[in-house]
């Protein structure tokens, strides 16, 4: 591992030096790759030198041990303890700096929820999860832009599907594929009685031309009238469309434009980004040979998480974590939620490296 890690300080030394050179200026291009090669390394190397200034530090604190005077010892003998503290973290984060990087978590996202069992309430609960997933963008700095909706007359959503961008989206998002289960007294519910309904969220890379190739022999193309509530133009131009590419069966419908055009483009986005995630999967599934990792496996089908109104608690199941602050959760406070599978995630890779 330390020889890695000596080889990846000596590239970026020689990464700063280039940066350095008045010549890259010239070149924007390569001065871009140059500075991003040098941001990734920046943390790695970082950490590198905290754990050679650590255990410099702590040679010079067992030389002093040899010292006369009693207090210099003591004063050795508990500076070590610390140090002997402080490395094994520094190692332990040098490890995980190491992992092989999703080369997807860059990307921005598609976002896909839809209304499972539960009629009314689980739509309801599928504009709630929206409006959570909006908040957490704003509280990131992220966009959102609905690419796609089916809105029900109590103002819940049958599906809607949204593009996140910003920066490094899918590595945040990604935890949160699965079926969502909320237990509350809906708001018709004259008993009091609490009702069990569910939501299904799919989280997708977007996909760029590089990443997927769809030929265009591949795709069956229906334009017909859009329906449900949608302003005057509903039912009167035929603007929605509707992509099938025959390979996979894969369908997505786009109606919320006036432009069929625009449509169109909406609905190929999605499309390329649920066979680059289908694929993805795929080749997940052949790597892991049949390991599980701890936070699941992403499927919709799995149920990740439990929203519990009456007792004001979220349980993720996956981590065996629950939270008493579920209404900062529905406000979009995700940060302690996705930290923490983050960090389940990063343990499962380090396991699996070690049996490796």
């Amino acid at each position: 591992m330390f020889a890695k890690l000596e080889s990846l300080e000596k590239k970026y030394l020689e990464l700063e030096e280039s940066l350095a050179s008045p010549d890259v200026f010239n070149d924007q291009e390569h001065y871009r790759k140059l500075a991003k090669a040098h941001a990734d390394l920046r943390d790695v190397v970082s950490l590198f030198r905290r754990h050679r200034e650590l255990n410099d530090e702590a040679g010079e604190m067992r030389q002093m041990l040899h010292d006369e005077d009693p207090e210099i010892k003591a004063l050795a003998q508990e500076e070590i303890r610390r140090l002997e503290e402080e490395i094994p973290h520094v190692e332990t984060a040098l490890k995980v700096a190491l992992l092989p990087p999703d080369p997807l978590d860059g990307k921005n996202t598609i976002l896909e929820i839809r209304a499972g069992t539960g009629g009314e309430e689980a739509s309801l609960f599928a504009a709630d999860l929206f409006r959570m997933y909006c908040r957490y963008a704003e509280i990131s700095g992220w966009g959102v832009e609905v690419m796609s909706s089916s809105p029900t007359e109590s103002g819940g959503f049958k599906e809607v599907i949204c593009l996140i961008t910003g920066d490094k989206v899918y590595s945040r998002l990604k935890f949160e594929a699965g079926t969502h289960r909320v237990q509350r007294v809906p708001a018709t519910e004259a008993q009091g009685r609490i009702h069990t309904s569910a939501a299904t969220v799919a989280v997708m890379p977007e996909a760029d031309e590089v990443d997927v190739e769809i030929r265009p022999e591949d795709l069956r193309i229906d334009i017909f009238r859009a329906s449900g509530a949608g302003g005057q133009h509903v039912n009167k131009t035929e603007s929605a469309v509707r992509i099938t590419h025959v390979p996979t069966g894969t369908v997505v419908t786009c109606q919320d434009e006036r432009s069929q055009h625009k449509n169109k483009a909406r609905a190929m986005k999605v499309l390329a980004s649920r066979i680059l995630a289908a694929e993805r999967e795929r080749q997940n599934s052949e790597l892991s040979a049949g390991r599980k990792a701890q936070v699941g496996s992403g499927d919709r089908s799995e149920r990740i998480r439990t929203y519990n109104f009456p007792q004001g608690r979220c349980t993720d199941h996956r981590i065996n974590l629950t939270l008493y602050s579920l209404d900062q959760i529905m406000e979009g406070s995700l940060a302690t939620l996705i930290e923490a599978l983050a960090t389940a995630a990063q343990a499962e890779a380090l396991k699996a490296q070690a049996e490796e």
